[in-house]
């Protein structure tokens, strides 16, 4: 299809970000399956994702590869660490190629960036050029981790999040924030409206993991952690609105 390249968002208000980093994991893609991918799921969350790039707003996009291979779990089970995790970061790949379909269904163009070359189906990751498919108002799907084993995705959203000058990474969960305890299994779990970088890997709060945190912390890069199976809720932040928690440093005492 002939890409047209257009600057003008759809929505009126002006979003609070203006490049953002949306870090989602693979089993968000799963639906209610326990393996692999429900292309009911992915299309809701294109839809998403379309709603926020309508508004004018510049995406990042990471996404696991735990619906359909965990390179921990593999390495748990007696399997080379190192080959686990490059098998892990295929299947981000594979997520990454189902998420820009979808994307590209909705007519947002789309480009999946891999750390791993595989020049058949993506392109090679290449700072300079990535910067300038988010200029065009493409959405940026960066696949296969940081190409490097023994490191999460969340540690390469937040690496790509800095290299890209996002503005912020938005974490999308199952739970509307960080909460002091699972709210799934407490009723009196309580939610953080903001939460330090420092709390949260002091208390284990499980935002992300030690090594993402303590990069985002070290760069100032804020994270905001939401729900993704609110409807709007990633259109609703950025306008303004919504249920979620901030992780960013703490004020400095008077």
């Amino acid at each position: 299809m002939t890409e047209a390249v257009t600057n003008a968002p759809a929505d009126a208000r002006q979003p609070k970000y203006k490049r953002v980093m949306l870090k989602i994991s693979g089993e968000a893609l799963m639906g209610d399956g326990s393996y692999g991918l429900n292309p009911p799921t992915v299309a809701r969350i294109a839809q998403e994702v379309k709603s926020v790039h309508d508004m004018g707003v510049e995406i990042c996009m990471v996404i696991g590869g735990g619906n359909i291979f965990r390179g921990l779990a593999g390495s748990a089970q007696g399997m080379e660490r190192t080959t686990a995790d490059y098998m892990g970061m295929l299947a981000t790949v594979m997520n990454a190629l189902a998420m820009q379909s979808a994307l590209e269904e909705l007519g947002v163009y789309t480009r999946v960036i891999s750390a791993i070359p595989m020049d058949q189906v993506c392109e090679p990751y290449i700072r300079r050029r990535a910067v300038r498919h988010l200029e065009k108002k493409r959405v940026c799907i960066f696949a296969a981790g940081t190409g490097n084993p023994y490191f999460t995705t969340d540690t390469a959203a937040t690496l790509r999040a800095n290299e890209m000058a996002c503005e912020a990474i938005f974490k999308g969960t199952k739970v509307d924030g960080v909460y002091d305890k699972d709210p799934k299994k407490f009723d009196d779990a309580k939610r953080y409206d903001v939460v330090s970088y420092d709390e949260a890997l002091a208390k284990r709060l499980g935002v992300m993991d030690a090594s993402a945190i303590a990069l985002a912390r070290d760069n100032n890069m804020p994270i905001i952690v939401f729900s993704l199976d609110e409807p709007g809720g990633f259109k609703g932040i950025l306008a303004g609105q919504g249920t979620y928690t901030t992780v960013k440093n703490a004020k400095p005492a008077a």
